[in-house]
Order: structure tokens, then C-alpha cells, then sequence
């Protein structure tokens, strides 16, 4: 079993080959390939954290969509002021599929 540990968006995320990660908006279009930077290596019983190993590592995903997340709302209300504030907040979201990990 080969997976990986990857800086992705702020998060980090456990990913092997085959697996479809939603990630923070990516840069590109549809159908083009980003690499992703590998932060722990797992090959069967060996793991590489050595950063050096790790420059060597690349791990590829190709973006499927760009969508949005649900729909947060934010109050903010103070007794007694007659102070009301509402606001709402949807993410931008990239959904990849991870196509390689080349040791």
C-alpha cells in the first residue's frame, strides 16, 4: 500500500493513487495537472520524512471541477444596542483525482 502525505490548501491530506480529494481553489482549468508536495512517504514498510527524499517525490493530480462548499452563516449580535449583523460565506473548492506518486 503506497499513500502519502500532502500540503494541500492549508489542510494536510492522506492521499493514494486512485483517490478523489476535495481541496482550497486551485489555479487551472479543468483536465490539467498540478503537483502536490509530499510531506510523508509510505511505501509498503518503508517511510521517508528525510526532506531531501522527499524533494525527489512528486505527486500528481489531475483537477476534475471547481465547485462550492455549503453555505455558512455568521451572526454577530449585541444586547441592548439594536446592533444586527448577518452574513453568509461559501468556499471555493477544487476537486482532484490523484493520478501518481513517483518516488
Amino acid at each position: 500500500m503506497v499513500y502519502a502525505i500532502v500540503r494541500a490548501g492549508g489542510r494536510q491530506e492522506k492521499v493514494s493513487v486512485g483517490d478523489f480529494v476535495t481541496l482550497n481553489r486551485v489555479a487551472g482549468e479543468a483536465g490539467s495537472t498540478i503537483e502536490l508536495p509530499a510531506l510523508l512517504l509510505v511505501d509498503g514498510d518503508k517511510v521517508t520524512s528525510a526532506s531531501a527524499e522527499l524533494a525527489k517525490v512528486k505527486v500528481t493530480a489531475e483537477i476534475l471541477e471547481d465547485l462550492r462548499g455549503p453555505k455558512i452563516v455568521i451572526q454577530k449580535y449585541k444586547n441592548k444596542t439594536g446592533y444586527k449583523k448577518r452574513q453568509g460565506h461559501r468556499q471555493d473548492l477544487t476537486k482532484v483525482k490523484i493520478t501518481g506518486i513517483n518516488a
